[in-house]
């Protein structure tokens, strides 16, 4: 009785996942990605940016990630508004996350978390180059 029980129940959850948005490539399969994968785009501030991946989970929520680097004492992006939630992982220097009419700064290893509809900038407040990785999740995230 208790495997059959069992067996139900993961049909259940099995029913309950979403299907991967129409158009998306379904992020399946566990790979690694590296490096000469991901060209650089240079940005007007001077920084970079590389695409790391974009898709559908299978469980059906967008996600995708990019490495961003910007120089020190160059401008950040203009402040704006996603529609998504984003993870914001800093990997080298000190950035200020400026939002709600506030900023706080952070460091190598420190994690930014970016609520739907935050209108937000993060700005290189050290010396050196800052570098870090924006995890976007749902919403109006592209895949």
């Amino acid at each position: 009785m208790g495997l059959s029980v069992l067996a139900a129940a993961g049909g259940v959850v099995k029913a309950q996942v979403p299907e991967a948005r129409a158009g998306a490539g379904v992020l399946s399969q566990s790979r690694v990605y590296t490096l000469d994968e991901m060209p650089a785009r240079k940005m007007a501030n001077g920084g970079e940016s590389r695409d790391v991946l974009r898709g559908a989970l299978t469980t059906g929520e967008l996600i995708g990630m990019h490495e961003s680097t910007q120089p020190a004492g160059m401008k950040p992006n203009t402040p704006h508004t996603i529609q998504h939630t984003e993870l914001i992982v800093v990997v080298e220097g000190t950035v200020a996350f400026e939002h709600d009419g506030k900023s706080e700064k952070v460091g190598p290893g420190g994690v930014i978390f970016v609520a739907y509809g935050t209108l937000h900038t993060v700005r290189n407040v050290g010396e050196g180059t800052a570098k870090y990785c924006v995890i976007q999740m749902g919403g109006d995230t592209k895949a």
